[in-house]
């Protein structure tokens, strides 16, 4: 199982009020992570990603293992540690701003 944390307001758009588990089959990746997240809540299609392009939005961003993950492919394995639960899997909303 693939832990995952979501930002304060997916958990209330999504109805959770922590941590997420998601099963992955197949390699896991970021897309993978978010497929299977968005097939389990269906509310946050759109949120994370672009319905059209599948690109990340602007003010999210993505961790695992201590490390910014935003701008690798997609389709790169995500570390380890994630695949085993050890570690989430963290979406972040960025603030912006002076």
């Amino acid at each position: 199982m693939i832990r995952v944390v979501l930002p304060a307001h997916l958990r209330t758009l999504a109805r959770v009020s922590g941590e997420v588990t998601i099963e992955v089959n197949g390699p896991v990746t970021q897309r993978a992570v978010l497929d299977a997240l968005e097939a389990r809540y269906p509310m946050l299609r759109g949120t994370v990603r672009d319905h059209v392009t599948q690109k990340r939005r602007a003010f999210v961003r993505f961790f695992a293992c201590e490390q910014d993950l935003s701008h690798e492919s997609p389709d790169m394995p995500l570390p380890d540690a994630v695949v085993t639960g050890s570690e989430p899997f963290l979406i972040v909303g960025a603030m912006a701003g002076g």
